[in-house]
């Protein structure tokens, strides 16, 4: 594997080109590293489970009856129950955060223009791509950018399921001394 030192046995393996901000290693990119129409096809996904829906719909004390009662739920237009929307955003942003914004992201400065053209269901496998849709280096941290990330978020039938823009305020790239 190209970039990774394998030393003897019980030391640890690293990556000769970790990234890393202070002593933590980062997977996020650096707000240089986030041009306007930068790209990424996520590789994780995950597919939803009804363990997911209940779970998450409960803690949010979100009662609704399309998450939680499957007869009622059955006698809808869907047929059956609807995975929370806002689990889905969340799964979503979720998905975007190893290849974008862990550890480079000081934080998450909102979300706009969010809609779910399709529903999603339990045993949903989602997957996300997210471009980055604007970026400007920040007026009151010079440490830092603003980054505007519009995820797009479909279902193993490719159905679009959910759009969103997110606002991050991202950490510049540390100099040299510094990361």
């Amino acid at each position: 594997m190209a970039g990774v030192n394998a030393g003897e046995a019980g030391e640890r393996m690293t990556d000769s080109a970790t990234r890393r901000m202070g002593d933590r290693p980062v997977s996020g990119r650096w707000f240089e590293e986030l041009p306007v129409g930068y790209t990424v096809e996520h590789v994780t996904r995950r597919t939803v489970t009804e363990t997911d829906n209940v779970l998450f719909t409960t803690m949010t004390m979100n009662p609704a009856p399309m998450h939680l009662d499957a007869d009622y739920a059955s006698r809808s237009e869907f047929g059956r129950p609807l995975v929370n929307s806002m689990f889905t955003v969340a799964l979503v942003v979720g998905l975007s955060v190893p290849e974008l914004t862990l550890g480079t992201i000081v934080a998450q400065l909102g979300m706009t223009d969010v809609a779910f053209p399709a529903p999603v269901f339990a045993g949903d496998t989602i997957r996300v791509e997210t471009e980055v849709v604007e970026a400007r280096a920040s007026k009151s941290r010079p440490e830092a950018g603003i980054v505007v990330f519009e995820h797009q978020a479909y279902n193993q039938r490719g159905e679009l399921v959910c759009r969103a823009r997110r606002t991050g305020l991202m950490h510049r790239r540390p100099s040299a001394g510094e990361g």
